[in-house]
Formats: C-alpha cells, sequence, structure tokens
C-alpha cells in the first residue's frame, strides 16, 4: 500500500469511528448523582454521630439523594478517618468528625494519615460547652471557691475524665493549667461512670458535656460552675465562662465538622458548604441541635479550615505541657 493511499485510509477511518467518551473529572454541576457515604469514626449515639445525622439527614433531602451514615469505630476513630483519606476525592466520601481529630494528632506515635495534609475542612456544625460541674455536698459556690480550696491543700483535689485524651481530659487540664491549681486526674470508661462519681461527691470537680449535664443541674445533682466555651450558652445563661472570670486561655470548645479528602474538587466543597449551611438554617434541625446541647459556630470553609490546623497545633501544645504521652 502506497504512503497517499495509508493516509487516505486513516483519514476515512477517522472521519468515521464513533466518539470517545473521556472521563470527566467530577464537578459541582452534577454532584450529587448517587449515594454520599458520611463516615462516623466512633460508634453510634457519639456526639459528632448524632449532631452529623441531624444535619446530614436535612442536606439528603436537599439534594434528592441518599446519605448513608457509616459508623466505623476503631483505634481512636484512626480506622474510620483513615478510610476517607484514601478514598476518591469526588464528594461521594464524607468524614464527620470532631475535636477528637484534633487530639487523635497527639495521642499516636505514628497515623496511616497525614491530619493536616490529607483532608479539607468543609464545615463546622457546632459547637457542644462542657459543663464545670462538682457535687453540692462540696459546697463550691463558685469557680473562685474551688480554686481556694484546691491552693490550700495542693495536689489533695482529684477530677475525673471520661479517659485520657478525651474532651472533658483536656477542658479540665486547661482549666487547671490557667487556674494555677494542682489536682489529680482520675480517668474513667466513660462519661456515666464519671458524673456518678462527682454525684457521690468522690471526685471533686468534672467537665461534663451540656446535654447530659442539664438536667441534673436542674434537679440539684450537680452544681454548675462554669461553662468551657467562649460565650455563655443560652440553655446556662447564668453560669459564666471560665473565660470571663479573669481565666485566660482556659476556654476549651468540643465542636463538630465535616471533612473531605483533600483533592476533592473546590467547587464541590463549596456546594457541600452551602448545603450544610442551608440545612442549619432549617428551625426543625436548629430545635434538634439545641435539644443535643450543640450551638451554632458560623464560619466560612476557608475559616474553618484555619480554625481546625491552629486547634491541632493548640492541642499538641496542651498535651505537651501537661505529659500526656502518645501511645501506640
Amino acid at each position: 500500500m502506497t504512503s497517499l493511499r495509508w493516509l487516505r485510509l486513516v483519514a476515512v477511518l477517522l472521519l468515521t469511528a464513533p466518539p470517545v467518551a473521556y472521563a470527566q473529572a467530577p464537578s459541582a454541576q452534577n454532584w450529587p448523582e448517587r449515594t454520599i457515604q458520611a463516615v462516623v469514626p466512633f460508634a453510634a449515639g457519639a456526639a459528632n454521630d448524632i449532631v452529623g445525622r441531624i444535619v446530614l439527614e436535612q442536606v439528603s433531602r436537599q439534594v434528592n439523594q441518599p446519605i448513608v451514615a457509616e459508623n466505623r469505630p476503631g483505634a481512636g476513630g484512626t480506622t474510620g478517618v483513615n478510610t476517607v483519606a484514601k478514598a476518591p476525592p469526588d464528594g461521594y466520601t464524607i468524614l464527620v468528625h470532631s475535636s477528637s481529630f484534633s487530639s487523635a494528632y497527639s495521642l499516636h506515635k505514628s497515623l496511616p494519615y497525614d491530619t493536616l495534609n490529607d483532608f479539607a475542612a468543609v464545615i463546622a456544625l457546632g459547637k457542644t460547652p462542657t459543663v464545670l460541674v462538682t457535687s453540692p455536698a462540696k459546697g463550691f459556690k463558685t469557680v473562685a471557691d474551688l480554686i481556694a480550696a484546691a491552693k490550700a491543700k495542693p495536689g489533695a483535689m482529684n477530677f475525673a475524665s471520661a479517659g485520657i485524651g478525651s474532651v472533658s481530659h483536656l477542658a479540665a487540664e486547661r482549666f487547671r493549667l490557667s487556674a494555677g491549681i494542682d489536682a489529680q486526674h482520675i480517668p474513667f470508661r466513660g462519661p456515666n461512670e464519671a458524673f456518678t462519681e462527682v454525684m457521690a461527691g468522690r471526685i471533686d470537680f468534672y467537665f461534663l458535656p451540656l446535654a447530659p449535664a442539664l438536667p441534673l443541674v436542674k434537679e440539684g445533682q450537680l452544681s454548675a460552675l462554669a461553662v468551657s466555651t467562649d460565650t455563655r450558652t443560652p440553655a446556662l445563661p447564668n453560669v459564666p465562662t471560665t473565660a470571663e472570670l479573669g481565666l485566660k486561655d482556659s476556654a476549651y470548645v468540643f465542636w463538630t465538622g465535616i471533612f473531605v479528602p483533600a483533592k476533592t474538587p473546590r467547587d464541590i466543597v463549596a456546594k457541600l458548604y452551602e448545603e450544610c449551611r442551608k440545612a442549619m438554617q432549617v428551625a426543625a434541625v436548629q430545635e434538634r441541635l439545641a435539644k443535643a446541647g450543640t450551638e451554632p459556630m458560623p464560619m466560612s470553609t476557608e475559616a474553618f479550615g484555619k480554625y481546625f490546623r491552629e486547634d491541632v497545633l493548640s492541642t499538641a501544645k496542651l498535651m505537651q505541657q501537661v505529659g500526656i504521652k502518645p501511645v501506640d
């Protein structure tokens, strides 16, 4: 076959060949087209599980696609987190996490993912105050009373937590450092065991999440002296924050938020943010979040990303200050 005839044949084949279908990069224009998997790295009933489900149920209705919450506990939450880190960055696998994401960075010697570089923060779903509680039998009417008693007998006072590195532990340590008191940490296997010991008077103080604290405070079984957030909580309007009592750097915020794999297209991140923001404006969603003890934490995607990075590093500094050693 001559060169000329060969070129003519190639031209004919190119003109008559069916068009090639090229894989399109995911974009917000057609997202979502199928089920979204929302990974919760803790067991059902955990704070981030409850908050995430409340918001994402409404998002699912808005986008007319199922959002399936999948609990993947294990290894302190790192198992579920690693699932999202390794998932395709297409917006169909998202992570619902909390302040525990920040503490895990320092609680483990090694992680199967890069906390600061493998994820993109999308939106904060809310913050849950922890309440500084004591037994009424202790006689502490104010935070000043508790601090004075601790300073009168250094090392004699104790405080409970739901485990080393837990929210209740870190909130108490930040308070203790700011107040300049020496107190013994007594870790328990969970919050129920901890606040039972506080009510019995065998533990001097405890930072209890707002939702379980409220009924016990209202029934007079526990005294609420302060909240750990940077602003007062509407649920306990007469209870001051530790910061307004003059305790510098004492605030500890337990937050819940949504993350995606780092390389997820920015327009999909923006659409997911907007759908979550709209969902949290729905009155029924706001009511359910309030009942769960969660308060609004409005901020942009960029602001939440900055907040998360700073939280990871400040939590690492706190753990180093109080001598919490990484495991594994």
